[in-house]
């Protein structure tokens, strides 16, 4: 599971709605393609896409294919990608270095703004 398929995934409104329409219950690409007002094989190519990013997957029932969201995929994409892009731990860090330098003879902090910048910490 890439980053970039995660993300071109994404990029389609029919995806995201398909996307949305699978979390709520596995469904076939004909109960899929039923749901939009686009040809059965746009569907499967927004399948194919879906299938490729690793957020979904397929199953094989009988005649049909059942396909599913694979929550915890796409919940480890995005926190992955918002850990790398909007880390606050990173900028606390950056922050107490920067002030570290600065301040060293003074590194006197009061145990409650250390008790209140780790419990950020630890919330990101």
């Amino acid at each position: 599971m890439s980053t970039d398929n995660v993300f071109k995934a994404l990029s389609s409104t029919p995806r995201r709605r398909i996307l949305a329409y699978l979390s709520k219950s596995p469904l076939t690409a004909g109960e899929i393609a039923d749901r939009f007002d686009i040809s059965k094989p746009a569907i499967s190519k927004h399948l194919s896409i879906l299938l490729a990013s690793g957020l979904v997957q397929e199953e094989k029932k009988g005649l049909y294919v059942t396909y599913s969201l694979v929550e915890e995929n796409v919940a480890s994409a995005l926190m992955s990608f918002l850990s790398e892009v909007c880390s606050l731990n990173r900028f606390i860090q950056e922050e107490r270095a920067d002030s570290d330098a600065l301040c060293e003879p003074a590194q006197e902090e009061s145990e409650g703004e250390q008790d209140a910048l780790s419990a950020i910490v630890e919330k990101s």
